[in-house]
């Protein structure tokens, strides 16, 4: 656990937000959203509201702060989410109250987004500001988490294209010269002393 749990309450389009979460240094998030006091274990509108006002003030932040700079790309929700225990509740009157599916277990209500979203962006900028030397310690640990994101999918793509054998051939062209044949039991490793030694080796 990094620090105490923060907590948000507000209103807005009639709809009660009671927002708490934790950041621990951990790799996984782990969100519970409830509405009426009834589990969405599947989510909806209010997940949805809470994610897009972090990932949007957590890069405005950091942008502020200049932990990204103008040329770097955004942090994405995961990168931000990393490490995150968060639970959302939301109060909604019966008029407003609409879910998908037969279940009930996700919030389909459009105005729990929004509400969500306004409040947390009311809130989490005086939250970050407040504290300091967290929220720096937050973000540098979101930075962290894009570039191992980025890491893998570069290598990802590298493995697929095939580049990773390219790269190899590329670092013996300096001192060493490759084999021309691809069979093993035909090639011969010869050392000599200076390029002109070498002859038509190479």
């Amino acid at each position: 656990v990094l620090h105490d749990v923060a907590l948000f309450q507000g209103t807005a389009n009639e709809i009660e937000v009671d927002v708490s979460f934790q950041y621990n240094d951990q790799y996984s998030e782990s969100i519970m959203s409830f509405v009426n006091n009834v589990r969405t274990k599947d989510g909806g509108t209010h997940e949805v509201g809470f994610k897009t006002a972090m990932t949007r003030v957590f890069n405005e932040y950091a942008r502020r702060i200049g932990d990204l700079k103008a040329k770097d790309k955004n942090l994405e929700g995961n990168d931000i989410r990393e490490g995150l225990t968060a639970i959302i509740s939301v109060r909604i009157p019966e008029h407003l109250l609409q879910f998908e599916g037969q279940t009930k277990s996700k919030l389909g209500t459009p105005e729990a987004r929004s509400a969500v979203d306004a409040i947390v962006a009311e809130k989490l900028p005086f939250y970050l500001e407040e504290k300091g030397q967290l929220s720096k310690s937050l973000v540098k640990k979101a930075i962290k988490a894009q570039q191992a994101r980025e890491a893998a999918r570069k290598a990802r793509e590298d493995a697929r294209s095939g580049k990773k054998n390219k790269r190899k051939d590329t670092l013996l062209s300096g001192k060493l010269t490759p084999a021309q044949s691809k069979n093993t039991e035909k090639n011969e490793l010869y050392l000599v002393e200076g390029d002109s030694a070498g002859g038509s080796a190479k």
